[in-house]
């Protein structure tokens, strides 16, 4: 499955930007969707899944009530809504999928995922 991930750049502190990840797989819509992160100097961190049929999401913390992933199964595209954007949210976004033997499962593991994206760069100017 290749992933390419769009929609990173430059916002200010209080704004908005809208990630999107086109899949080439076929059946888009057997997999679950993440979203993952890599600030500079630190590790991968989860931040937002997506079920198989789109019913069920998960966030991290840091990012819940600011951040929204959706699907779009018949385009094999998932987007992430950010608003709110503060610094820490400064980092490279990485679109994930993984097979979900079951369509209600939310996955939040990068060890669940078999297929990355290149990554694309979000800058949060303060």
């Amino acid at each position: 499955v290749q992933l390419q991930a769009s929609g990173g750049g430059l916002v200010q502190a209080g704004g908005s930007l809208r990630l999107s990840c086109a899949a080439s797989r076929r059946t888009f819509n057997m997999d679950g969707m993440a979203w993952f992160r890599q600030a500079p100097g630190k590790e991968r961190e989860f931040v937002a899944a997506i079920s198989r049929n789109g019913y069920n999401t998960h966030y991290a913390d840091s990012v819940k009530g600011r951040f929204t992933i959706s699907r779009n199964n018949a385009k094999s595209t998932v987007a992430l809504q950010m608003d709110s954007l503060n610094s820490e949210d400064t980092a490279v976004y990485y679109c994930a999928s993984g097979y979900a033997r079951r369509p209600e499962v939310v996955k939040v593991s990068p060890n669940e995922y078999q297929s990355w994206g290149l990554g694309t760069l979000v800058t949060v100017s303060s």
